[in-house]
């Protein structure tokens, strides 16, 4: 079931992504954290996350803003790891509560409050508009870099904080896109370099599998994407889209998941 439901998903995430306001990587960890362990499903979507951003980068980083991205993107690099670090110490932490439904044992851990209370945090941002409008002068564009950076390793949720930061960097729509995508690249790297043992720990060639139709359904949801994006409605999709983000924190912030 797992090998099916997850690349359509990535193809899912990856279409949605032109039309809901919510990054790949926020669209397709909730789906990974219903067959994984929290903290394999982060690694694993940080990798697809990965992987989708470096075709993006050899297709843009001509136009990317150099100084932007060493100012912004090596703090973001930085903190990331520390981020990830996190996400280890919390995963480790005991359960807070267990109960029973219907004799299946649920856990309420400290890391599953955590992603769920950043999901639904990060949710709230990219969701309405006026939290979308949010920027920060250029000066701070290195504490900017580096709580992105933070929380893109803790849960993967980098892209709304970052767009905050970078929209008053002085740069133009290719420049704005072309820095924020090896920003993001940066990020992933970090992380992942904490993530990859933990995942060579584990079943890691059913995920390797796993890994690989994922990416290569998200990069066909771009093309469909690109073909169909002037023929759906955005606001439904955005609605559909966040409801279903909501309900996966809460039932995850539950112990349900």
């Amino acid at each position: 079931m797992m090998i099916f439901i997850i690349p359509i998903a990535a193809l899912a995430a990856s279409f949605l992504t032109f039309f809901s306001g919510f990054g790949l990587g926020t669209i397709l960890m909730p789906v990974f954290i219903l067959f994984f362990p929290i903290d394999t499903a982060i690694a694993l979507t940080a990798i697809v996350h990965f992987l989708n951003n470096i075709l993006k980068v050899s297709l843009l980083w001509k136009d990317a803003t150099w100084k932007v991205v060493l100012k912004f993107g090596l703090p973001a690099f930085l903190m990331a790891f520390i981020g990830a670090k996190l996400l280890f110490f919390l995963e480790k932490i005991e359960p807070l509560y267990i109960y029973q439904i219907s004799g299946k044992t649920m856990e309420i851990s400290a890391l599953k409050i955590v992603i769920a209370v950043l999901l639904l945090l990060f949710l709230i941002l990219e969701t309405f508009p006026k939290f979308k409008n949010i920027s920060f002068p250029e000066k701070i564009l290195p504490f900017g870099g580096a709580l992105s950076g933070f929380f893109g390793g803790l849960s993967g949720h980098q892209g709304a904080l970052r767009s905050m930061f970078l929209l008053k960097a002085g740069l133009g729509k290719e420049g704005y896109i072309a820095t924020g995508v090896i920003v993001a690249a940066f990020v992933d790297v970090s992380r992942i370099s904490v993530y990859w043992n933990n995942i060579m720990k584990s079943d890691y060639q059913s995920h390797l599998t796993i890994m690989f139709l994922a990416v290569i359904f998200a990069f066909a949801g771009v093309f469909i994407g690109r073909k169909t994006m002037k023929k759906i409605k955005m606001q439904t999709v955005q609605t559909i889209v966040g409801v279903m983000l909501f309900a996966i924190a809460i039932l995850l912030g539950a112990g349900m998941i």
